[in-house]
């Protein structure tokens, strides 16, 4: 497996405390999918999309909601079965210069050469073993971010639910470009979503978001990003009981 290293224990150390774990209420994993049908304009409104959604101000007012027990965020690359990239390793959101510092960061950030293939289940499996450093997290998400089939590596049919204990695993499918597809994108995108909720979702609350096409993948990771965090966002609310 490849790694982009540059500035990676200088993050480390900005994302985590010296000694003990800090809390934290979700440890929140994106997948992104830059396999051979990815060109680079949809690489670029892929990077550039999340990072606009995480300044989108909805999402932002989840994230800081509890800076006292933080989201932690990864984000990596994949495609083939042997071929992913950590973007951005474990990082705590506490306020808004971190957020921007992500934001700034994913945009900045430029493609390199990647296997052609589709290793899906290889991507699952890499975003579980991030996960599973953070173990301090009361919460643990996997988005896998998709524009088709697996055709390398382990089908996620195949992996079952072992490898992924306590961890919710939601998509975002990616729809086909209108100009090859046209008035057929709907349907593709339908069987493309049936897939990923038979094969790729794990944990009961999971559930599919759909972009039509890249063009939409801003919107539509605002739309999972709010949906995926709602949830949390009770929990400052709720009375602690006296011991």
């Amino acid at each position: 497996m490849r790694y982009i290293a540059s500035a990676l224990f200088a993050w480390c150390a900005l994302a985590l405390p010296s000694g003990a774990q800090e809390r934290c209420r979700q440890a929140l994993a994106l997948g992104l999918d830059v396999s051979g049908s990815v060109d680079s304009r949809e690489y670029r409104m892929q990077l550039d999309g999340l990072a606009s959604a995480f300044q989108a101000p909805d999402v932002k007012d989840v994230l800081l909601s509890m800076p006292d027990a933080p989201i932690r965020i990864a984000v990596y690359e994949w495609s083939g079965a042997q071929d992913h990239i950590l973007l951005l390793p474990w990082t705590s959101v506490k306020d808004e210069t971190r957020l921007a510092e992500i934001a700034q960061r994913l945009r900045r950030t430029q493609r390199t050469p990647s296997d052609q293939s589709t290793g899906l289940g290889s991507a699952m499996q890499f975003g579980a073993h991030l996960l599973e450093q953070q173990s301090a997290c009361w919460t643990k998400t996997l988005d896998i971010s998709g524009d088709g089939k697996s055709n390398t590596g382990p089908h996620p049919k195949d992996l079952g639910d072992t490898p992924f204990p306590n961890i919710t695993i939601n998509a975002l499918v990616i729809g086909a470009d209108a100009l090859d597809h046209g008035d057929n994108r709907q349907a593709q995108v339908g069987e493309l979503s049936s897939y990923f909720e038979a094969y790729v979702l794990r944990g009961p609350t999971s559930f599919v978001e759909v972009a039509l096409g890249f063009e939409d993948y801003e919107d539509a990771m605002i739309r999972k990003l709010k949906r995926e965090l709602q949830g949390l966002m009770l929990t400052r609310h709720l009375p602690i009981q006296n011991q």
